[in-house]
């Protein structure tokens, strides 16, 4: 098939690098299928998924992927005793006067086909959706006969392989009679019933599939892909849509923005942010608006050990923590990246309630296609923007001296530092599961010498691993039935920001100067929640409480933002026990924010957490 970017030729290239990283799984996602080349390549050794939001390659990519050979057209052949080629190129379309013709033939004062031939693709799709109709084509037939359409009609194209524009003569092949021939495809002895195709913007298919293998074939030039292939769209929807300009575009159109200089950068940003999918292969033309080097060092950001695989078709291989590569992009023709794909979530080694750690991957889904500085307003453990890939900084501020100097710690002490000093207090004090005297004297130990460090110990064998205070700020936390183990040790160990830049701050959210922060900031924001009271929000441990004053500051205070032109995102419940938070359903619909459900427990009285956002 005559298509920009088809990646037929470099098929054993992509299996080369394959094979040398050992890259193995059961699904397999062509994530940009184009021409399908790849999904089809694959469809004998994987359960294979393909997207592209051009609906003609998505049915191309369909035709391939759900058929191991060339079907049978059983039903058909019953019914016409011959097989639909025969059918489709004996027909006569004389009279036939549909929109091909109407539009991109002479007859509409354009040149992408003569009238004969314009006439034929018109009866031609215009009979497969009759004939499909008539229930005498299954899906897969369908999709083959649409996709084997679209490439017949290629071959009789008045244009130089695209459709930006035809050509003000008539060019040999265009006279030729269109003739219907089946699509070329590879053939496999089976295909897995699972295969599908989708057809939608690639970004946010991401945020809802999930798999072992992708591989990504985005656009990398200015070339938009839509104005370059809007007939063939359209003698696939066959829509009937409202057309413009002097070559015929479609007016309603979807625009890459991959193939925008000012938007490519956070489109690939999005993507690797949003990708579920242990192993990431992708294409890349030297051609690119996105350089070699920006584009490796952005995918470093998001790859486990920041490690990234650049192929050439020479097979040399640069890696991404080494600059030699840098410079030497020019002359490149094919090159493959390939990283694994960094998809665990760190646990803060700090039991904290109220902690976002297992909510982290549906919080991830529901953040902008850009980061600069992501602020973690009310950081507690650190779960939320410890996870968080910011293009610049992370910043964490908490107001409870006690939470934020655990944490401190944790981030800036070395690491075997930290364990050694837990097991020595452990061993000094002899702590164990529900040892009330062991635990009392270090307990008191601490209210007379307050440190971050031996809080930390205490509270990993205090009740509910609460950091409980009195009045006059002493620790008063019973024991518990914890005990310091290899999981939290590991905890400690792993406990490294995602973002390398980033900064800590202490106090309330209030002492937050939003004017501080560039426009690229994202703000998140995880309150106590208004419904429920848990020991960090009732009042009664040596801190404030949250009341229906606190909630109202805080959504004053996000109004502010959303003025400001900033982003926010806000955890709370939105029901609790029955009880329903009318005051934030209210104020989300009286200034248009969005609320995404990501979590709901509980049969009789849910218990519903919603997220908050100001953008889409």
């Amino acid at each position: 098939m005559r298509y920009l970017g088809n990646k037929t030729r470099l098929l054993p290239f992509i299996d080369s690098v394959m094979r040398k990283y050992s890259i193995e799984g059961d699904t397999f996602m062509d994530l940009f299928a184009g021409s399908g080349a790849v999904a089809d390549h694959m469809k004998d050794r994987f359960s294979v998924r393909a997207n592209d939001y051009m609906k003609f390659s998505a049915i191309i990519a369909e035709a391939k992927i759900t058929n191991a050979v060339e079907p049978r057209f059983e039903c058909f052949r019953n019914e016409f005793s011959l097989d639909p080629w025969k059918w489709f190129n004996t027909r006569d379309y004389a009279d036939t006067q549909g929109f091909v013709w109407q539009n991109y033939s002479p007859a509409g004062g354009r040149m992408y086909f003569t009238e004969d031939n314009a006439r034929r693709i018109d009866g031609i799709r215009m009979d497969i959706e009759r004939l499909y109709k008539d229930q005498l084509f299954s899906e897969r037939e369908y999709a083959f006969l649409l996709a084997s359409l679209m490439e017949s009609v290629l071959r009789v194209s008045n244009t130089s392989g695209t459709y930006q524009a035809y050509f003000k003569f008539w060019e040999s092949r265009a006279l030729k009679n269109l003739v219907m021939e089946p699509l070329l495809m590879e053939t496999s002895d089976s295909v897995e019933g699972s295969n599908h195709v989708f057809c939608c913007d690639a970004n946010k298919l991401a945020r809802r599939e999930s798999g072992d293998i992708v591989y990504l074939d985005p656009p990398y030039t200015a070339t938009q892909y839509a104005n370059m292939y809007h007939v063939l769209e359209t003698i696939a929807r066959y829509d009937s849509p409202e057309l413009f300009g002097k070559t015929g575009r479609r007016k309603s159109r979807t625009l890459s923005g991959y193939s925008n200089v000012h938007k490519a950068m956070a489109e690939f940003e999005d993507l690797f942010r949003q990708l579920d999918y242990k192993h990431v292969l992708v294409s890349y033309s030297n051609q690119s608006i996105v350089p070699l080097e920006q584009l490796v060092e952005l995918a470093s950001r998001f790859a486990v050990g920041g490690k990234v695989h650049v192929e050439q078709s020479d097979y040399r291989e640069y890696s991404s923590n080494n600059p030699s590569y840098k410079g030497k992009s020019e002359g490149l023709k094919e090159t493959i990246l390939y990283f694994e794909k960094e998809r665990s979530i760190l646990k803060s080694p700090l039991n904290y309630s109220g902690s976002k750690d297992g909510i982290m991957p549906r919080l991830n889904r529901l953040m902008p296609k850009h980061i600069g500085t992501f602020v973690d307003a009310m950081g507690g453990a650190f779960n939320v923007g410890a996870n968080v890939v910011a293009m610049d900084k992370v910043v964490y501020n908490e107001y409870n001296p006690r939470v934020f100097g655990i944490v401190k710690d944790l981030l800036e002490w070395p690491k075997d530092e930290i364990v050694h000093r837990v097991e020595d207090t452990v061993e000094f004090y002899g702590l164990s599961k529900g040892n009330k005297e062991a635990y009392k004297a270090l307990r008191d130990a601490y209210n007379a010498k307050p440190e971050s460090m031996t809080l930390y110990t205490l509270q990993i064998y205090a009740f509910q691993n609460m950091i409980r205070v009195n009045s006059s700020g002493r620790m008063n936390t019973p024991v518990g039935n914890n005990e310091f183990n290899e999981g939290t040790r590991q905890r400690i160990m792993r406990f490294i920001p995602r973002t390398k830049n980033w900064e800590l701050r202490m106090g309330r959210y209030q002492n937050l100067d939003f004017r501080d922060f560039p426009e690229d900031t994202l703000f998140y924001f995880d309150p106590p929640y208004f419904l429920s009271t848990a020991e960090y929000n009732d009042g009664r441990r040596g801190m404030d409480g949250w009341s229906i004053e606190s909630e109202t500051e805080l959504l004053d205070a996000l109004l502010d933002l959303d003025g400001r032109g900033q982003k926010f995102m806000l955890s709370n419940i939105i029901e609790h026990k029955g009880r329903r938070h009318h005051l934030l359903d209210e104020w989300v619909n009286e200034h248009g924010f969005n609320l995404h459900v990501i979590g709901k427990t509980g049969i009789k009285y849910p218990r519903v957490e919603v997220v908050v956002t100001n953008y889409d």
